[in-house]
């Protein structure tokens, strides 16, 4: 089954908490990231905070781009290429300091660093492990509840 709108917010929500935070907290300390450990754990946690909130809104311009399509879904390597536009769209708000919390403009290395390994992480799980340990996922239309 095609995952539906739902199923998708749904799905980046559950693998952003459940992978992309946790491995937020390992890279942390090794970013190339000047100043205190509070800080650097500030600015990555905004990070991710941000392709959260704003991954709702890029799966709103995802789902009306699908209804082109045949099958009304996205090829898996389309997924993968996805991390350009929203990579973008995060960094370009973060390199000006507008996204809320953040205290200075964020390290381009650091930010590429964090957001490839975390977008990689979520994306890997969703396409291997998801389908194994949620069988039934796939036939919800990927939703979780």
């Amino acid at each position: 089954m095609v995952p539906t709108l739902s199923g998708r917010i749904q799905t980046r929500l559950f693998l952003l908490a459940v992978i992309g935070w946790p491995l937020t907290m390992l890279v942390t300390p090794l970013l190339p990231l000047a100043g205190p450990m509070p800080d650097r754990y500030r600015a990555t946690l905004v990070v991710l905070a941000a392709v959260a909130v704003l991954g709702v809104g890029w799966e709103l311009l995802y789902h009306l781009l699908m209804q082109w399509r045949w099958e009304k879904d996205w090829p898996t390597l389309f997924g993968l290429v996805t991390l350009l536009p929203e990579g973008l769209l995060v960094w370009l708000l973060g390199s000006r300091a507008m996204l809320p919390g953040l205290t200075a403009p964020l390290d381009l290395a650091a930010f590429a660093i964090h957001f490839v390994l975390v977008w990689l992480a979520t994306w890997l799980v969703a396409n291997g492990p998801m389908r194994v340990v949620y069988v039934r996922w796939r036939f919800r239309g990927g939703r979780l509840l």
